[in-house]
């Protein structure tokens, strides 16, 4: 399914979610000097970036001038020359990290602010994939579910391949329009449980999603109804300092754990076939995601040229005298 058969483009934008601070993987991406690059900022076989893949992938879908970035504050020095060809407008910059949720809430408010009845979709800028068309249909299918049905959000769900307690998993129920209700969404089980889930039918969750603007702000009013109030002032009224002063006093909030899985009614899915899709959390994560890569006769590592310098995370592997 294609989005230009259901739905209007001219509101559809592409957020890459690039604020982390990649902590776990955080003994890979520490140079000799001790210097730490984001794992956003690095690439897999050492061409473009993870987060230009992302931006890419988010091109697929959405208008280029639609296409925005949350950043953190405190990275600037690695998003600045990464985010060149975006519209300054397009580079939410986060004054602190407080978890996905803070990060989703500020993005969707900076679109709406623009755009009141924008359709987002939401991609992080962590994820190694390698078939990319089968992703990119199931991103277009989730696309559309949520213009089909402006009150759900349309979560894309990865064929599992293993039972990993790393990954969060959802259990998909009856069709419902263009997507399928969720059962059960559950976030980063032990070993034993994600078995059982793989067994009842469950995919991984990519964290990769689509809703509009409104019906995300809908979950969250039931959440965090004070914190919205406040981001949504210090948006609209472009205060820096006001939004600043909010960041120094929130809790870290887990949009998966925290919003997604106390609101399964108003979630959909959409699968994903398998793909080689990686989110890349862990130094084992990546040297799997490159295993994969080298044996797959489509994919070979990147020889393109990156838009700016990005560290290889398989020739770190190397330095540490791990599987790359």
């Amino acid at each position: 399914m294609t989005i230009s058969s259901t739905c209007n483009p001219t509101n559809i934008w592409a957020v890459v979610l690039a604020a982390g601070d990649g902590t776990r993987l955080r003994s890979l991406t520490t140079a000799a000097d001790g210097e730490s690059t984001p794992k956003q900022y690095c690439s897999l076989f050492g061409g473009p970036s993870l987060l230009e893949d992302a931006l890419q992938r988010g091109t697929r879908v959405a208008d280029p001038g639609h296409v925005a970035a949350i950043v953190a504050s405190h990275h600037e020095r690695h998003w600045r020359g990464a985010l060149d060809g975006l519209h300054p407008r397009n580079v939410v910059v986060q004054p602190q990290n407080r978890g996905t949720a803070h990060g989703v809430l500020l993005a969707t408010l900076a679109v709406l602010s623009r755009d009141p009845s924008a359709v987002l979709l939401f991609l992080p800028a962590d994820h190694d994939v390698i078939d990319e068309t089968r992703l990119s249909d199931a991103i277009h299918s989730a696309v559309a579910a949520t213009v089909a049905d402006p009150s759900a959000v349309v979560l894309v769900g990865i064929e599992p391949d293993e039972a990993d307690p790393e990954l969060g998993y959802v259990v998909p129920g009856s069709a419902r329009g263009l997507a399928r209700t969720v059962v059960k969404f559950v976030e980063k089980p032990p070993r034993a449980e994600a078995a059982q889930l793989l067994a009842a039918g469950a995919v991984w969750n990519s964290f990769i999603f689509a809703a509009s603007g409104e019906s995300l702000l809908d979950l969250y009013r039931m959440r965090l109804a004070k914190v919205v109030t406040r981001m949504t002032a210090a948006v609209e009224a472009g205060d820096e300092a006001a939004l600043a002063d909010l960041y120094a006093s929130l809790d870290a909030v887990d949009f998966s754990r925290d919003i997604l899985a106390h609101s399964t009614d108003a979630l959909r899915i959409v699968t994903a076939r398998a793909c080689g899709w990686s989110d890349l959390g862990t130094p084992h994560r990546v040297s799997e995601a490159a295993r994969r890569a080298r044996s797959t006769p489509t994919r070979r590592p990147h020889a393109a040229t990156p838009s700016y310098p990005a560290m290889s995370l398989t020739s770190m592997l190397s330095r540490q005298r791990l599987p790359a």
